[in-house]
């Protein structure tokens, strides 16, 4: 199906598991009676915990995840497809940051565990370690859907350019960058490089964004957005929760890739230290 309606949910998830889970499930029921055949969800959808040794404690297998088996149920008996942006999984021994995209049916079509760490300190005195509690992956990930060919990725991987050029390479329509982009580094760079990562790839682009203050000093920059492959952006989710939506057209990937054709430009090169 080339054309169809998509929506980015934006919440504000805390400590809460079922109180975000809820909420996110009601999101879910807004964006589908609104038209939406394709509902994407931010980053750690069911759970924001700052402080690193407390997430253990709160992470449990697939099997065990009360929002992974909440949304299943939603897309199942929605029949529509759901990226569960992600949820902080046990897998094994690691915990590991994972996106689930759903099908109709409510099955696990695919996983993608975010390959890129947010360990950073900024000059403000913000600090982050994901490492410290969380596994990253080591594979990037083209779907086949019947809504295009989705190319999977997690927030701060937004910043590996390579990644989404390797994307739109292995064929990707679509890329999808659930987030909980910090407030601080969202307003300085969200809306910049999520539209770069459209234009660069002429494909489209679905970013929610979670929003709002979480726990203790952890706030999250939301405006999810949705971008059409040329840069444009059809949909901007504010400050607040809520839904947006856009109606996406396939052919539009085409199109621009044909008038700007950089993916059939692009040649290998060396890099000189002279």
């Amino acid at each position: 199906m080339s054309e169809f309606r998509a929506a980015c949910i934006q919440n504000t998830a805390t400590r809460d598991i079922e109180a975000n889970v809820e909420w996110a499930c009601s999101a879910i029921d807004e964006a589908v009676a609104g038209g939406a055949r394709f509902v994407a969800l931010p980053e750690t959808v069911g759970l924001i915990e700052p402080v690193n040794e407390r997430i253990p404690a709160s992470t449990y297998s697939e099997a065990d995840d009360l929002g992974l088996a909440a949304f299943r149920a939603r897309a199942r008996d929605h029949g529509v497809m759901v990226l569960v942006g992600s949820q902080l999984i046990r897998d094994g021994e690691r915990i590991v940051n994972r996106s689930f995209l759903l099908d109709e049916q409510g099955e696990i079509r695919a996983r993608y565990d975010k390959l890129h760490m947010f360990d950073i300190e900024l000059q403000n005195g913000e600090a982050y370690r994901e490492s410290d509690a969380i596994a990253p992956g080591n594979r990037a990930l083209v779907v086949e859907t019947p809504r295009g060919r989705l190319g999977l990725s997690v927030c701060y991987d937004l910043r590996f350019g390579a990644l989404y050029r390797a994307l739109a390479h292995a064929g990707a329509e679509i890329i999808t960058i659930p987030a909980a982009f910090t407030q601080t580094t969202g307003q300085a760079h969200w809306h910049t490089l999520v539209r770069a990562r459209a234009i660069e790839t002429g494909a489209f682009v679905i970013a929610p964004n979670q929003c709002g203050h979480h726990a203790d000093k952890r706030y999250s920059y939301g405006h999810s957005l949705i971008v059409d492959p040329w840069g444009k952006v059809l949909a901007d989710g504010g400050a607040e929760p809520g839904v947006i939506f856009a109606d996406i057209d396939l052919e539009r990937v085409g199109k621009v890739r044909r008038r700007i054709p950089v993916l059939d430009n692009e040649r290998e090169f060396t890099v000189e230290v002279v």
